[in-house]
């Protein structure tokens, strides 16, 4: 059976009650939390298939759960906050956050958007695409995994889908805006620096050097390649 849970946590009851009635007639169940240590319990407690998470929060700031959250689980979380500026944003999708959505907000958008973070995280994912072995790199989207040397290595979904672009092409340049826009679709508002975001969360989890296996290219963007020392 699909998970079909979403928490959102807001200390704003009424945005609350109004973005579950919304994703209820969608068929998903809402569980609603109030404050940060309420948002950790039930999302340790229940599992969701996804949270909804504002950054001003009492007892934890958003920021905070969304940083312990991703020590405990890869469970997606989309940032929904009335902070706009880009480093507010950048600093979510550093500690893990797979989308960021300012306030005032679109229903309608906050629903495409979960529909497309659940999509790549592999709630709906393509359950038959190849897996992809590069060096000790192994990246399985039928099973939604990456491996180091046998090592599981765990991804955010968002980190995942940039990854399953760059291997699907090895050694291809791709500018900053096409391997965002490959890898969640176009039409949503993206900056172009979240790729650098991704790429260094992902070169640290991977345990690589800062230029391996996903290398810069000056003026374009990145490609993946493996050096010697990687084969």
């Amino acid at each position: 059976m699909v998970n079909r849970r979403v928490l959102v946590v807001d200390d704003d009851r009424k945005a609350v009650e109004m973005v579950r009635v919304y994703l209820q007639r969608d068929g998903y169940k809402v569980l609603p939390a109030y404050d940060g240590p309420s948002a950790l319990e039930l999302a340790r407690a229940t599992h969701p298939a996804l949270i909804i998470l504002d950054l001003m929060l009492p007892g934890l700031s958003g920021l905070d759960v969304c940083r312990l959250l991703r020590e405990e689980m890869d469970v997606p979380i989309i940032i929904l906050t009335a902070r706009s500026t880009e480093e507010d944003k950048l600093l979510g999708l550093d500690l893990g956050a797979d989308d960021y959505i300012t306030k005032p907000f679109s229903l309608r958008e906050l629903l495409a958007r979960i529909r497309a973070v659940l999509r790549r995280s592999g709630e709906t994912g393509d359950k038959g695409a190849e897996d992809v072995t590069l060096g000790p790199l192994t990246v399985s989207f039928r099973r939604h995994e990456v491996a180091i040397h046998g090592r599981p290595v765990v991804l955010t979904p968002s980190e995942f889908q940039v990854l399953g672009v760059l291997v699907r092409e090895p050694g291809r340049a791709f500018t900053r805006l096409d391997l965002l826009e490959k890898a969640f679709g176009s039409g949503f508002d993206v900056l172009e620096r979240n790729a650098d975001v991704h790429v260094m969360n992902i070169r640290r989890k991977l345990g690589f050097s800062a230029e391996e296996p996903i290398k810069a290219v000056y003026g374009v963007g990145y490609k993946f390649e493996m050096g010697n020392n990687d084969r």
